[in-house]
């Protein structure tokens, strides 16, 4: 079992920063991949972006050049820096983890961003 914490969320105006913090606790050796997805009101849940046990890193259209995504010396800490932010990042923001075919998913984080 996976167990994760999301932190950081909060509101910003317009071409503010921000970063995300997600903990991660359990079998975190077992953990394969890590992102971040977002949910807007009304809206799907969509992916944000995404890094490997071996440091790959993917992108959303929509954020590539603005946030980056990385871990920690400890495996099981990962970071999402948002700059340059827009109102149309606002939603609440859900750290992921795959261990094998099990997925997992954090508590959620709010971010407002107001114009």
């Amino acid at each position: 079992q996976v167990q994760l914490v999301d932190s950081g969320g909060g509101l910003v105006q317009a071409g503010g920063s921000l970063r995300l913090s997600c903990a991660a606790s359990g079998s975190i050796f077992s953990i394969n991949v890590m992102g971040w997805y977002r949910q807007a009101p009304g809206k799907r849940r969509d992916l944000v972006a995404t890094i490997t046990s071996d440091g790959t890193t993917n992108y959303a259209d929509s954020v590539k050049g603005r946030f980056t995504i990385s871990r920690g010396n400890a495996k099981n800490t990962v970071y999402l820096q948002m700059n340059s932010l827009n109102p149309e990042d606002t939603a609440v923001y859900y750290c992921n983890a795959v261990a094998g075919k099990f997925g997992f998913w954090g508590q959620g984080t709010q971010v407002t961003v107001s114009s």
